[in-house]
């Protein structure tokens, strides 16, 4: 018996991945045969192609060569994480690897991209397998949180829904699904930390932010709200020892500055610059300031508009022939294409866009501080809804469940989701309107709404009993 008890969770767990597996990998192997150069996925491709051909990490598709004939300069525009993956897979399919090259070199006009093949499949059972994997992670949160195992099944169920209806960005070679993956692990690997008060797990949770940060730079925005709730939990709902919450929080500091510095030192010696990154954050912040010319009716409909289901049916979301085809990124005269234009002029008067966004930043600010603040409302609106129709049900229930654990005293739902709460406010702030980079929200729209739906059937239960037992 002892046995199977300690089976059984773990069997439920690897179900449910086995399950998240199969359907997610058949939903994303159902969608078109993208060629290699559709969307942004050349971003990854080249850099990919640069590590296979020269063994050098570079700025892909900001080369100031051609890196199909000359070998690229190290670069630091970009995270190792994605690209590294895209390697691996090239390295494992000898068939996709030939379509990445013949993308790469078809997109330097070295060859016709008619004769590259669209194959996509070892990326897309690799985007399947990592957003199983976070399926799991958010499963087993819900399970720590609110110490319930069938709110597990409960939570990754959701979570497999809202994903599934997600599949589309799922087919592409970008970053959407290592950052879910990432991100959802990470979580799971701070509750339990918290949970158990180990100190290696302080620093796995470490490692695993700087592994983050290295797919995505604005993931950095994390470290001091993760290191804050640690405090936050380790004073108030531990009511422990100002000693070991300042071990805790050290371990993992000094491991996520393990993960960061290595990438720093790289940086500094192979790019002859101090950083992280260069050029990505002042680039996103400049495409984020055309949104700050919305007018009040665009303002207004961005609810509306940004709505699932509401949104499909009142307004042209495809192909922008309406009033708010300034919303629809391919629209000449889109938010997107005019900040995009000013980054690419800019980077065409000056080289480089870091050591002037201070400048423009400030002028920015001084002039339109308002409208920027006014303007994230509506962006962070259109980016909550995380799994598209779905995201109806979730997101209220998510929020009941988010109040009722305050109420409760109940600390650890909304420390779970405050890190993607923030991340939503940050992509409002600098980012643009597009869920897709609100996926981690996913994790805890599902584990607060599961919450709500155990209670009922809890009490659905207890009511039935009291009613067959009465006379």
């Amino acid at each position: 018996m002892l046995t199977s008890f300690h089976l059984t969770p773990l069997g439920s767990r690897l179900a449910l991945g086995v399950f998240a597996f199969g359907l997610l990998g058949l939903l994303i192997a159902s969608q078109p045969a993208w060629k290699l150069t559709d969307f942004d996925q050349h971003f990854y491709t080249k850099l990919a192609y640069d590590l296979d051909k020269y063994g050098v990490f570079s700025n892909g598709p900001f080369n100031s060569v051609d890196s199909t004939i000359t070998a690229p300069a190290p670069g630091m525009f970009f995270g190792p994480t994605y690209p590294v993956l895209v390697l691996a897979a090239m390295k494992l399919d000898q068939r996709f690897a030939d379509a990445v090259r013949c993308s790469v070199e078809a997109h330097r006009k070295h060859r016709d991209e008619n004769t590259c093949e669209a194959y996509l499949t070892p990326i897309r059972l690799m985007n399947a397998f990592l957003l199983s994997i976070g399926v799991i992670a958010v499963g087993t949160a819900a399970e720590l949180i609110f110490r319930r195992r069938l709110i597990s099944v409960f939570s990754g169920t959701l979570a497999l829904t809202a994903l599934a209806l997600e599949a589309d960005i799922f087919s592409y070679i970008m970053t959407e699904s290592t950052s879910f993956s990432l991100y959802t692990v990470l979580m799971l690997t701070v509750l339990l930390a918290w949970r158990t008060r180990r100190i290696w797990q302080f620093g796995l949770s470490g490692l695993l932010l700087g592994a983050l940060c290295l797919t995505k730079p604005s993931f950095l925005v994390l470290f001091p709200a993760i290191a804050a709730a640690t405090f936050l939990h380790g004073f108030c709902v531990l009511k422990a020892t100002q000693r070991s919450t300042w071990a805790h929080v050290l371990a993992f500091t000094l491991a996520f500055a393990l993960v960061i510095g290595t990438w720093v030192i790289r940086n500094t010696v192979s790019v002859g610059k101090v950083g992280l990154t260069e050029e990505y954050g002042a680039a996103v912040l400049i495409e984020r300031f055309a949104y700050n010319d919305m007018r009040a009716r665009e303002f207004l409909l961005a609810f509306p508009y940004c709505t699932p289901g509401l949104g499909d049916v009142a307004f042209d979301l495809v192909y922008g022939n309406d009033s708010m085809h300034r919303f629809v990124f391919h629209t000449p005269d889109s938010f997107f294409h005019v900040g995009r234009g000013w980054r690419d002029k800019l980077v065409e008067d000056y080289g480089r866009i870091d050591p002037i966004i201070r400048g423009i930043f400030v002028d920015e600010m001084r002039t339109n501080w308002w409208r920027h603040i006014l303007v994230s409302i509506p962006l962070a609106w259109c980016g909550m809804w995380a799994g598209w129709i779905v995201s109806l049900f979730l997101v209220p229930l998510f929020c009941w469940a988010v109040v009722r654990a305050l109420r409760a005293g109940q600390l650890l739902l909304p420390l779970y989701a405050a890190p993607a709460v923030i991340m939503l406010a940050l992509h409002a702030a600098v980012g643009n309107h597009y869920t897709r980079y609100n996926l981690i929200l996913v994790g805890p729209y599902a584990v607060g709404a599961a919450w709500i739906i155990w209670s009922w059937l809890l009490n659905a239960h207890w009511r039935w009993r009291s009613l067959a037992q009465e006379p």
